[in-house]
């Protein structure tokens, strides 16, 4: 992605809203890692090889899930969504509209 992230000059951007951008980057880097070695592992017939990626996949899990508590934590109106919706029993979408509702407060 580079430094091509902003949408807007950078240079009037604050550093919250840069800190920002960068943890959406490294969000979204970790999906792309996390897709990256499901496919890998989904092909691989080498067991041993199989076990590392893995392993690594797993380390992948971590840092997506440590960038994503940074952003709710610094977002509460996101938070306040993820909240309905992550970890819930029950029907995605009707606990999405919840999430809408707790959004709109």
């Amino acid at each position: 992605m580079g430094f091509d992230q902003y949408h807007e000059p950078a240079s009037e951007l604050s550093q919250e809203t840069r800190t920002f951008a960068r943890m959406i980057a490294s969000l979204q880097e970790e999906c792309e890692a996390i897709n990256w070695y499901q496919q890998r592992i989904s092909i691989e017939q080498d067991a041993e090889a199989k076990s590392i990626m893995e392993d690594a996949q797993e380390e992948e899990f971590l840092h997506f899930a440590m960038d994503l508590e940074f952003l709710l934590r610094r977002t509460p109106k996101w938070r306040a969504g993820a909240k309905k919706v992550l970890f819930q029993s029950g029907d995605i979408v009707q606990n999405k509209e919840r999430g809408e509702e707790e959004i709109d407060k």
